[in-house]
């Protein structure tokens, strides 16, 4: 009887019909348009990128990269993300520990304000920089009197930078964190351990791979900060220009192989993102496969 049961179970489930049979030239023809769209925009654009940097030659591509504004905006690039990135890691950490572990009035508002730079422009966000601090804004004639310089300088880049890729970490985390839920920090503190040693042996082991992926994309969007910072650094050469901004002064005096040239700087920082997000993805999957397994074995 038991047998006959089972027997009916495995035809009705051979009746259905599955996501795998379809004609073999529909599947064709979907795997083809995806690969004609990732070779029309994404592979194309990242030849013609390396193609015009070296279009004339290796010895002019190495003294655009060599030139000193260009070296000037690719020290300023990474200045700007060695504070943003490290800034936004611990506001990201504490905002997710504390939105996924707890529970505070304003729980919703905060959520709600990490998500403020996804929702308002980058040219916005510096322009308001700019109304808060620029020459006539809220808090111009202060700065002037004590000799402060945020606009058209490092800190209002620095700013501008932070606040755009602050939400990069926390929404990374958040979900991971909820997802995890609490029982093992409870476990931990109901062993004896104090706050601190809960975080650092228990919550960051658990959120390791995700926290790293949240730092790849956010060290990814400060390097390639165009908008926030265009507004609030004043394209002052060789001082305040990143190197998007100094792409786009190059390509304005027609000076397409240095402007290329710094492109593909950017470029290559793509791809070992993309490298390391990958890796960091795949990361996460194998310890998760692993923790299921573990769940299988204990029941």
């Amino acid at each position: 009887m038991q047998s006959t049961f089972l027997l009916d179970i495995r035809q009705a489930l051979a009746r259905q019909p599955r996501a795998t049979t379809e004609p073999f030239w529909i599947r064709g023809l979907l795997i083809g348009v995806a690969l004609a769209f990732i070779l029309l925009f994404l592979i194309a654009p990242l030849a013609a990128v390396f193609t015009q940097a070296l279009a004339e030659g290796i010895g002019v591509y190495w003294s655009s990269l060599t030139d000193s504004d260009a070296l000037a905006s690719l020290r300023l690039t990474l200045l700007t993300a060695a504070i943003a990135v490290p800034c936004n890691l611990v506001f990201g950490v504490a905002a997710s520990w504390a939105i996924a572990k707890f529970e505070f009035l304003g729980k919703s508002l905060l959520t709600t304000l990490i998500d403020l730079p996804f929702a308002v422009s980058p040219v916005i966000s510096g322009l308001i920089y700019v109304l808060f601090f620029g020459m006539h804004g809220y808090l111009g004639p202060w700065l002037r009197a004590h000799d402060i310089e945020i606009i058209f300088a490092v800190p209002g880049i620095v700013l501008a930078t932070m606040f755009v890729t602050f939400p990069f970490v926390a929404r990374e985390l958040i979900p991971l964190m909820q997802a995890q839920g609490t029982e093992d920090e409870e476990a931990a503190l109901s062993l004896g351990a104090s706050g601190w040693q809960t975080f650092w042996r228990v919550t960051l082991p658990n959120i390791k791979w995700g926290l790293l992926y949240g730092v790849i994309l956010c060290n990814a969007r400060a390097m390639g900060e165009f908008g926030a910072v265009s507004v609030i650094s004043g394209h002052i050469r060789g001082l305040t220009n990143t190197m998007p901004l100094h792409v786009e002064i190059l390509y304005n005096e027609y000076n397409f192989v240095g402007a290329f040239a710094v492109a593909s700087l950017l470029t290559v920082v793509a791809l070992i993102t993309l490298v390391l997000k990958c890796f960091a993805e795949w990361k996460f999957k194998q310890d998760l496969s692993v923790e299921r397994q573990e769940e299988r074995w204990s029941i």
